[in-house]
């Protein structure tokens, strides 16, 4: 129960959306065990794909020409394709990510040592805060864009040619064009949820493994004092090395997990955003520049917008460049600690694991680039590079 008590804790909010979208990896639930919560990932992904994905996929088309329709259309069809993408990847590897929560909780239940909780709660205190930094921008931009849609659609309800939230010109009659109008808001809502709960779950598991290595170092510290103050003996050193040794193997097969796994979503979601970010931004140039009179409702949502989507690419690059120090930091340790206080050949042992912690842990976007600060900023002016070309083509 304490463990359950400790995952919540540290996964809170991306635990609770996973399962509404029934694809939380719960390490207690058989592989081969259909049951609701897959039938409800089927059922979710089946309307964010026929009711907005598609006809906004066919409106690009139809569009091509019209630089407002189609970045309108675009829009849609990126964000969702990133938030498909995310969850279709994560019930894919449904079993490899089960093994890593299994891993998460057996962490909490084996960190006896105070100083081992006191980092794991630090590191998860700051994942939460981001993690919640980034629900504030989802709801936010949720609750703005309930108001745009469903004003646009009160308003268009009594002509003769009406609009649904996403444009689908064929649905027209009543019933089917009020149940198309609510299907298309929960699509929506489960874009923007989708994407939050996927983008939270990996970065709140990276900072999960940054906290294990703080803790390795800090051990592998203190045995080494141990050993030069010869409270332990030679053999019991090399025991506890050797554990040290499989635990940070242990943790460089973690991260390698989940690069297999979201590797190629991290290198769309990359795309994705930066473009995004470009596309929205020249809507709110465009409506700027040309007075077009906009409801400061829309304002407000293309902000909220902007913002969610800042958020989406700087919590990986966040998370990212912690794992990055972290990983590096575990071989600075090693340089670092009294090695020098030991016997040579105890010293020997332990450079086993500075040569590991050569090559540093990264988060990778396919094989084009890895997740840092550095890369958040080079997405950002890129994405303003391609805002300033729209700007220049349109004029």
């Amino acid at each position: 129960m304490k463990v359950d008590k400790d995952l919540n804790y540290a996964f809170n909010l991306s635990r609770q959306c996973l399962r509404l979208f029934g694809i939380w990896p719960d390490p207690h639930t058989p592989l081969n065990d259909f049951r609701w919560p897959s039938i409800r990932f089927i059922i979710i992904i089946c309307i964010m794909s026929i009711y907005v994905f598609t006809p906004q996929m066919i409106n690009v088309i139809r569009a091509w020409g019209n630089v407002n329709r189609m970045m309108d259309a675009f829009v849609a069809v990126n964000f969702f394709l990133m938030a498909l993408w995310k969850l279709i990847y994560t019930k894919y590897h449904d079993e490899k990510l089960q093994i890593l929560i299994a891993s998460v909780m057996a962490d909490w239940a084996t960190s006896k040592s105070n100083w081992e909780r006191s980092t794991m709660l630090k590191l998860t205190r700051n994942g939460r805060n981001l993690s919640f930094g980034y629900f504030a921008a989802a709801i936010c931009t949720i609750l703005s864009a309930y108001f745009v849609r469903i004003g646009a659609v009160v308003r268009n309800i009594h002509q003769p040619r009406r609009h649904l939230v996403y444009r689908f010109d064929y649905i027209q009659k009543s019933p089917n064009y009020e149940i198309t109008c609510f299907i298309q808001i929960c699509s929506s809502t489960y874009a923007i949820l989708g994407n939050y709960s996927v983008d939270s779950f990996i970065s709140t598991f990276v900072f999960h493994i940054c906290a294990q290595l703080i803790n390795l170092r800090s051990t592998l510290n203190n045995l080494i004092d141990e050993l030069g103050n010869k409270s332990i003996s030679s053999l019991k050193f090399r025991k506890g090395l050797i554990a040290i040794i499989i635990r940070h193997k242990h943790l460089i097969r973690n991260v390698r997990t989940i690069n297999d796994c979201y590797s190629p979503v991290l290198f769309v979601h990359l795309l994705g955003a930066s473009f995004q970010l470009c596309l929205v931004t020249f809507q709110v140039s465009m409506t700027i520049t040309d007075n077009l009179g906009v409801s400061p409702i829309k304002i407000t949502f293309l902000t909220f917008f902007i913002l969610f989507v800042l958020m989406q690419l700087y919590i990986y690059c966040y998370a990212a460049e912690r794992l990055l120090n972290e990983s590096t930091n575990m071989a600075y340790g090693v340089y670092e600690c009294k090695w020098y206080n030991i016997p040579a050949k105890d010293a020997k042992d332990v450079m086993l694991i500075a040569y590991r912690s050569a090559i540093p842990l990264k988060l990778v976007a396919g094989k084009f680039g890895n997740f840092s600060l550095e890369l958040f900023g080079i997405a950002v002016k890129t994405s303003m590079g391609y805002l300033s070309a729209l700007l220049t083509i349109r004029e």
